[in-house]
């Protein structure tokens, strides 16, 4: 193909994605081990559900699947750590998950989950038209083997040193710290997750896709076809894998948890979780369309349909790579238009970890911020880790509510509405559609097109929101309460105006925060409109509007400092040796703690308080006197059992009467495991009255 051939291709080829009607979106599954944090949010689904509902907007057939990801190790780790079954965990996880994106407006066609029925028997038969044509290999190796647990270990089973970057918790497939994928017998140091011994090599058959043999299509369709219109950092990995050579990866595991392998002599195994899981997306649809009298084909078969799958930048090797391998193994499947994968999002300058719970969960912050789900939208929006990491903080948070959904956007619309009310009875006034800011609906309806087109979300938001500083600047400039007075029918068209841009806003802010839109095309009293019509006047002269409503309201400290202090004690967990070890109480000064008198001392005599079921009643000798104490002890120990005992006792304590009996001291004592109470006692038997410190 000479260069202008290439081009005649090239253009023809751009001039039918155009045209494309049909979107094929899939956002990544999330696994059904915990809930969803913010990072997930700005990552993959905010973004996802922004195309979607932007591409529904412009009239094309979208089908946006999603679901949970119940098969990967990641769930059966958590229910041996939680003594429960798988079937548990996803269960718990996928309720909270699913509910979790439908309070935050996330529009997903179809959210199912990978433990359906529907799910089983597309994967079993997408595996098993594979081995048909004779897509496997069949390699017998040797894996890695807890002896102690009696089982194979699958690849995050594993954890070890990274041979590349040093990491010292890299998982058997891959290194999170690095990216660097992996196979087990490269960890250094390696080591069960399950039993925390040193593994064993034993033999097993499993079953591999030769993804060797896949590299020149690879090559071509994303070297070749996608050099400009992929993400960088999206390239750049696919292309530093495909250089490095790719080797044949087993798409079966011994594991009993996961879509049995659908062969006779395939017991106890089951289908690779990155075999499974996408398959997935195709499943979910399947699901979809026989709800909705849709053809599923056409969405994965059709190669006018665009698909496009959202990620993290965790995942490319799994969508760019082994996914495709296997939809062009199997022969009947179209290959992905574009892969927006993202970065990461972190956490008021700390990597977001689940392990370390260190993140702000989306449940806990629909639960902490009731009603403001457009608020966490916008925000992780305009910190979108599109290119590069980025961060996330409560004070910017705050900020970009108070200045920006309040100070700008809100106080446009609410100004508009009120000032129509006061002056015109709730009457769109009459003007002249022909004038210079009217243009600016048209620019900006075509800036966010063009960007959300190239995946530019957080340049999208602020065209949005340059639209409402634009209509503010309109307002304060004109000065309609002044001019009300003075120049009426200047009034009158600059209304007219405001009226236009704020239901520009309603309608194009529908995408990225979907609860105002509604409460806003609700005061306008509009529907929601195509998005090549927001162009046009979309609120005619004489047209009755509704009272103002409250869009956001100001956030106040308090309330982000509660929110900090959450992760500050977070942070201080993270300390603890003990997890169930309380929190240090105030701090003391040297001189108070020189002030504390503990003594050794022997308890001569013991009786239950009357009425008093915790209560007992001591005689102790503290070698200074004779005392008597009272202790909430008797749920731990018998009087019998106390006489006797040698203990610590805070000598210098005030006297305080309890049950009408002066208690004049303190006796030092730990909770045990079981919940009993257990003296401090000195080692060896000492004198009475001996000083501790």
């Amino acid at each position: 193909m000479d260069k202008y051939e290439f081009l005649f291709f090239y253009l023809c080829k751009k001039i039918v994605d155009k045209m494309s009607e049909r979107k094929m979106i899939t956002a990544a599954l999330p696994y059904a081990n915990g809930p969803v944090h913010i990072g997930h949010l700005a990552g993959v689904y905010i973004p996802a559900d922004v195309y979607a509902r932007f591409q529904r907007r412009l009239g094309k057939d979208v089908a946006f699947i999603c679901g949970s990801d119940e098969h990967g190790i990641p769930i059966t780790i958590r229910a041996k750590k939680e003594g429960v079954t798988p079937q548990d965990i996803v269960d718990k996880y996928h309720t909270i998950i699913k509910n979790c994106f439908e309070d935050l407006g996330i529009s997903f066609d179809e959210y199912s989950r990978t433990t359906s029925a529907e799910h089983y028997k597309t994967a079993s038969d997408f595996f098993t038209t594979l081995y048909s044509k004779n897509k496997f290999t069949e390699e017998i190796s040797e894996q890695f083997y807890d002896e102690q647990a009696g089982e194979f270990l699958a690849d995050r089973y594993i954890v070890g040193s990274c041979p590349k970057c040093g990491n010292d918790n890299a998982y058997g497939d891959q290194c999170e710290k690095c990216g660097s994928t992996l196979s087990p017998t490269e960890l250094i140091n390696p080591k069960s997750m399950l039993s925390g011994n040193i593994p064993t090599l034993k033999s097993t058959k499993n079953w591999y896709l030769p993804l060797n043999e896949y590299e020149d299509f690879l090559n071509q369709w994303i070297i070749e076809g996608h050099r400009d219109d992929w993400k960088p950092n999206v390239y750049g990995q696919v292309k530093s894998w495909l250089n490095d050579g790719l080797k044949p990866r087993a798409m079966t595991r011994d594991l009993n948890w996961g879509v049995p392998v659908p062969l006779p002599d395939a017991e106890g195994k089951v289908l690779y979780v990155w075999f499974d899981a996408p398959i997935g997306y195709i499943s979910f649809t399947k699901e979809w369309a026989a709800k909705n009298g849709k053809n599923w084909e056409d969405f994965w078969q059709n190669e006018n349909t665009d698909l496009i799958h959202f990620i993290g930048k965790d995942n490319i090797v799994f969508h760019c790579i082994i996914f495709p391998a296997m939809m062009k193994a199997h022969g009947d499947f179209i290959m992905p238009k574009n892969v927006p994968a993202f970065e990461f999002l972190n956490l008021e300058n700390d990597k977001i970890s689940t392990s370390r719970n260190w993140a702000v969960w989306a449940h806990e912050y629909v639960k902490d911020f009731p009603g403001q789900q457009d608020v966490l939208r916008y925000a992780l929006l305009s910190s979108a880790p599109e290119t590069k990491d980025n961060n996330f903080t409560w004070k910017e948070f705050q900020t970009k509510n108070n200045s920006e959904l309040v100070g700008i956007f809100g106080n446009f619309i609410n100004r508009v509405a009120v000032l129509i009310h006061k002056y015109y009875g709730g009457i769109v006034p009459e003007g002249n559609k022909e004038t210079e800011q009217l243009k600016e609906i048209t620019k900006t309806a075509a800036e966010i097109h063009q960007y959300l087109d190239n995946f530019e979300f957080r340049n999208a938001l602020s065209a949005l929101m340059n639209l409402a500083r634009f209509g503010n600047q309109f307002l304060q400039t004109e000065e309609p309460w002044k001019s009300i007075k003075t120049d009426p029918e200047k009034t009158v068209q600059t209304l007219f105006i405001g009226a236009q841009i704020a239901v520009a806003l309603a309608q194009m802010c529908e995408p990225f925060m979907p609860f105002s839109s509604e409460k806003l095309l609700a005061i306008f009293n509009v529907e929601k409109a195509n998005w090549n019509n927001i162009s046009e006047v979309l609120i005619p002269a004489g047209h009755r509007i509704n009272e103002a409503t409250l869009l956001f309201s100001k956030i106040e400290d308090c309330v982000i400092d509660a929110q900090i202090q959450k992760l500050e004690d977070t942070k201080a967990n993270n300390k603890k040796t003990n997890p169930n070890a309380k929190p240090m109480k105030e701090e003391i000064s040297f001189d108070d703690f020189t002030k504390l008198d503990l003594r050794t001392a022997t308890i001569l005599e013991a009786e239950k308080v009357e009425k008093a079921d915790k209560l007992l009643k001591l005689k102790v000798d503290t070698g200074v006197d004779v005392r008597t104490v009272v202790s909430g002890i008797a749920e731990s120990f018998s009087p019998e059992e106390c006489v006797g005992k040698q203990v610590m006792i805070l000598l210098n304590l005030a006297p305080r009467k309890i049950r009408g009996i002066e208690s004049q001291g303190m006796l030092l004592l730990t909770t045990k495991p079981d919940g009993k109470l257990s003296f401090v006692t000195p080692e060896d038997k000492v004198e009475n009255g001996i000083e501790i410190g």
